[in-house]
């Protein structure tokens, strides 16, 4: 896993280089211009077509322009808001904000184009199961250009990128924030959480995109408005800071002030709040990532330009509203710097483990506490190993001579007294890291305010993180020289008194299970007043829900639980819809789309194994499926960009010289459910 890990963070470095994501900002702008600013005529013509105000039965497609909203909002407005949102401002800081806002705003003219011209290129010889997105847009824009061996591979490539992202973004960001949320709340294993999501995904996902639009149709409204409701709560209750967190989030957005390192918060550049900002806000919205116009493309509607005007109050909904407000929740109540929920009264020492891991088979890694460590040689105090006939608490000496400047060294075999003998005959060449840990191993209890927002002391597993200072060049993330040295709660029984009742409950204490950092010489511990403070490592959602929590304890651990369940379910079911499409693109029909569901299914409950560790790792997996599509998606944007421009104004020229005949806004109830699209309501004039 470590090296899979390493090679798929070489690729988000080249998918999210600066290059691509200026292009991205560059794109939006460009659309932004050429639409003449056509966020306005999303935000009011949009909401007319959504209400149902343009809709006829008689036109292709399968649902009316609410549900396909809906649909796309369900893959949209989800754990990317709750969970990526606290991501962004645990780690960027509040200028990830500012930078939320500005992809949110470009976001809403690349949306519209996107849209624009899938629509312009969506299949509906079947009109009641259209097919679009950029796969086909790719093929037949291509083709039409008299390219269509271009038009089908670059079509074929998207669809790569899009199954990628269903597994990543849509599928294991989604599963592993549920099940994170739900354990750390109410203790239930992660496996238990994806197998239940699995099910219920596969329910809703074999039925197809009318059910996906009915089950979206219905769910999305509701978890927004009573999330918003409970956001706003909050902020009432902290209106206070919130004037002030908005000067700061302009501040630290455009590098007028620095987030400087403040309880939890280990701080970060400009340029790391720019890139946390930009990449949670694509995640979020999936701005010019291709995805929405798949869900876009099943709207009943003659006027491609239509939908594409409804997509663009997509992001508006998504980015300036949902996430906002989210931002605010967390900045105001303090849960991006909060304190520490534990103090170690005594300092400890930082003690060096070091692995020695070897190259045969016999031996595979044997790891000690170092005894001494001289300019000679490096005395090892062996705790355990693996292998075998690999024998346990012995010295292990490991002679300098022996040690290449890349860290290898050959231990040589000899006789059984031998305490280098790990495998006699052999010459195992070893590699020796530094893995540095404090010298403490009880967990401190947690402090009274603590306990009175989350309810009692640290459960088994909580996920822990005291501060440090790192040796030589700063923190490449951040560009500072802190960062966090990560726990988790184990509970362990002791052993029972001589004489004790076998009735009597076994006494237990809470120690730590600490994760090593690796670097050449040891990091500082940070200090403040003499002691050092212990954090709970509250990742994603489970941030979200501390900072609800700290207004009103209980409310984060029901109101996050509830919705993160029906966010994810939406997404999950979404994203599954889009990865459908492309293999339909590939000419996967019948049984192999059927396969394709059940694997999405089981990859839900694979996600919640525990491979998956921190929210950096999670980042990194969401990342790497975001940066794929929006590397293929862009240069089409910009290639058939033009003709979806010429459409837009063609059709805002004959809605301004009022060519289009509005009839009666239907009922809500009627909208919602999609009966204003049946046959013989809102004959066409």
């Amino acid at each position: 896993m470590d090296q899979i890990n390493q090679l798929i963070e070489m690729l988000n470095g080249l998918l999210f280089h600066e290059v691509v994501v200026f292009t991205l900002l560059a794109t939006g702008i460009l659309f932004t211009l050429g639409t003449k600013f056509g966020q306005f005529r999303a935000l009011t013509h949009g909401v007319q077509v959504v209400r149902g105000k343009y809709d006829h039965g008689d036109d292709p497609g399968a649902i009316n322009h609410f549900q396909a909203l809906s649909a796309a909002l369900s893959a949209t407005v989800g754990l990317g808001n709750i969970a990526g949102v606290a991501l962004a401002v645990a780690l960027g800081g509040p200028g990830a904000v500012f930078w939320m806002w500005v992809i949110g705003v470009v976001g809403m003219a690349l949306k519209m184009t996107e849209v624009t011209q899938s629509m312009l290129y969506r299949n509906t010889d079947d009109p009641d199961n259209p097919h679009g997105g950029p796969m086909f847009v790719a093929r037949e824009g291509f083709r039409r250009m008299g390219l269509p061996a271009v038009g089908s591979v670059v079509g074929g490539l998207f669809v790569i990128t899009l199954l990628i992202s269903a597994i990543t973004g849509g599928n294991m960001f989604q599963a592993w924030n549920v099940a994170d949320v739900t354990n750390t709340y109410f203790q239930v294993p992660t496996i238990a959480t994806g197998i239940v999501l699995a099910v219920v995904v596969g329910l809703v996902i074999i039925g197809g995109i009318k059910r996906i639009g009915s089950v979206a149709g219905r769910i999305v409204p509701f978890m927004c408005l009573i999330y918003l409701a409970a956001a706003l709560y909050v902020l009432a209750n902290n209106l206070g800071a919130v004037p002030e967190m908005l000067a700061l989030i302009v501040k630290c957005g455009l590098g007028l002030e620095n987030a400087n390192a403040q309880g939890a918060f280990i701080g970060g550049t400009l340029g790391y709040a720019a890139m946390w900002g930009i990449k949670r806000a694509l995640f979020s919205s999936e701005a010019g990532q291709g995805s929405a116009p798949i869900a876009h493309a099943a709207a009943k509607t003659d006027e491609p330009v239509r939908e594409g005007v409804v997509a663009g109050l997509e992001p508006f909904i998504d980015t300036l509203v949902v996430c906002t407000l989210t931002a605010l929740v967390i900045l105001s109540s303090g849960a991006w710097n909060r304190e520490a929920e534990a103090i170690m009264a005594e300092v400890p020492e930082m003690a060096n483990v070091v692995v020695v891991a070897l190259d045969d088979e016999a031996t595979t890694t044997v790891s000690g506490l170092v005894l001494e460590d001289s300019s000679d040689a490096i005395q090892l105090l062996v705790t355990s190993t693996t292998g075998a006939d690999a024998p346990t608490d012995r010295r292990v000496r490991i002679e300098r001579s022996r040690i290449s400047a890349a860290g290898a060294a050959v231990l040589r075999g000899g006789d059984a007294d031998d305490p280098r003998n790990f495998d006699a005959g052999d010459d195992p060449v070893v590699t020796i890291v530094n893995h540095w840990v404090p010298a403490r191993d009880l967990v401190p209890a947690r402090s009274e305010a603590a306990r009175r927002i989350t309810g009692g002391p640290f459960p088994d597993g909580q996920a822990l993180f005291v501060l440090v200072e790192m040796p030589g060049d700063a923190n490449p993330d951040t560009g500072l020289n802190l960062d966090r040295l990560r726990a988790a709660v184990a509970i362990e029984t002791l052993p029972r008194p001589e004489g004790a009742s076998d009735v009597a409950e076994p006494e237990t204490e809470r120690v730590f299970a600490w994760q090593p950092i690796v670097a050449d010489s040891a990091p500082s511990l940070v200090i403040d007043g003499g002691e050092v403070g212990v954090y709970a490592d509250y990742a994603g959602a489970s941030l979200t829900a501390h900072a609800f929590d700290r207004t009103a304890p209980g409310l984060g651990k029901w109101l996050v639980t509830v919705a993160a369940w029906l966010f994810a379910i939406s997404t999950m079911i979404s994203w599954s819809y889009y990865g459908e499409q492309g293999l339909y693109y590939l000419g996967i029909r019948g049984q192999g789309i059927l396969l394709y569901k059940l694997v999405y299914c089981l990859l839900i409950a694979v996600s919640c194994l525990g491979f998956i560790k921190t929210d950096a790792q999670l980042d990194m997996w969401t990342t790497l499926g975001l940066g794929v599509m929006l590397v293929v998606n862009i240069p089409l944007m910009l290639v058939f960009g033009m003709q979806a421009m010429k459409a837009y104004h063609a059709y805002m020229d004959k809605l301004n010289a009022g060519a289009f005949h509005p009839h009666e806004a239907p009922s809500v109830v009627d909208v919602v459910e999609g009966h204003d699209v049946e046959d013989d309501r809102y004959p066409r004039e």
